[in-house]
């Protein structure tokens, strides 16, 4: 078992591209034993290996002890408290990310026009390989990526025989409105936004610095899934309405099938490694302890600079609220 998240080096973790992509629990209990979150429901005890496991996504209904989060972060398992079904993330726990040159970069990047646009012209070229699109402006990709997504609907329908009416989505409540297969379609791209949310807080980007969306804190997220949809959870749906399947846990499970099959998450890894920094990029993402300075650039963390500081002076210990329990007593018996 490695160290403490913050004392062990990124080498005594598994790599995020051999884990297992997500476990999804729901309506259970979670604690610890030895090296293994257990999970318990009424009908059954599953263990978990917490080190293999890339996202633990924790369901309405779910009770979790201290000692089982700390397990999953000893073991770089990012922790997501998410809606019914998966739908919705509401918080985020920490992934195996021990340095922030990866969120430096990418905040440097969507703070230049001139560079923001390259990375978002680099996520147009994925989906259009072999076009040349380094002159496009962002109006102009729009509305190719527009009519792409137009012309796939329609030859997934020819192909299947799955009527299409075009995409029915409300705001805020995925599976409110729309057939069959908006409903599958929206379950589906669920899934891969959860994935893809795992995938960037692991690798320690943000999920809010969007170069395509913007002004939502999963818009980093909605870009990188966008570069899969047509590959994946759109063939998808159409082929679960084929077969009959129309419940969402279908489009989750067809999902996790397609992802294990093709190594989708070790993909999507190296993709955003590879638009936050291309080949030839000068890169440092080593963990290190330093603080900002505007003449120096940077000075050495852990050292005192001033002789009497007085935290009081600033108001600092006045705002902080504790509640803590009674010291528990191991001899007492039980009742």
């Amino acid at each position: 078992m490695p160290d403490i998240w913050w004392k062990a080096d990124p080498q005594d973790l598994h790599r995020l591209v051999d884990r297992v992509s997500s476990v999804y629990v729901e309506r259970s209990h979670l604690d610890r034993d030895e090296n293994a979150v257990v999970i318990i429901n009424k009908r059954q005890t599953v263990r978990v290996p917490a080190a293999m496991v890339a996202v633990m996504l924790l369901g309405p209904g779910t009770r979790v002890t201290h000692g089982a989060i700390r397990l999953l972060a000893d073991s770089g398992t990012t922790v997501c408290w998410v809606g019914e079904q998966g739908v919705r993330m509401y918080a985020a726990g920490l992934g195996p990310s021990r340095g922030a040159g990866l969120l430096h970069r990418q905040a440097w990047l969507v703070t230049r026009p001139k560079e923001r646009l390259a990375v978002a012209r680099a996520m147009y070229n994925m989906r259009f390989p072999g076009e040349d699109v380094s002159a496009h402006t962002m109006q102009q990709l729009r509305g190719r990526e527009g009519t792409r997504i137009r012309k796939l609907y329609r030859a997934h329908a020819d192909r299947t025989g799955v009527p299409w009416n075009g995409r029915d989505y409300k705001a805020g409540d995925a599976f409110a409105a729309g057939d069959d297969l908006n409903r599958l379609l929206s379950a589906a791209n669920a899934a891969l936004y959860g994935i893809c949310h795992a995938v960037i807080i692991g690798l320690g980007a943000s999920p809010g610095l969007g170069f395509v969306h913007t002004g939502k804190a999963t818009s980093f997220v909605m870009d990188i899934a966008d570069l899969y949809k047509a590959e994946y959870t759109i063939p998808l749906a159409f082929d679960l309405v084929t077969q009959g399947l129309t419940e969402e846990r279908d489009a989750r499970l067809g999902l996790r099938d397609l992802i294990a099959r093709d190594k989708l998450l070790g993909r999507i890894v190296t993709e955003v490694k590879h638009l936050l920094t291309p080949e030839g990029t000068d890169f440092d993402d080593s963990e290190a302890n330093l603080l900002w300075d505007e003449n120096l650039g940077a000075v050495p963390g852990g050292t005192n600079y001033a002789n009497h500081a007085d935290l009081s002076a600033h108001g600092m210990t006045d705002n902080h609220i504790a509640v803590i329990g009674p010291e528990i007593d191991d001899t007492e018996p039980t009742p």
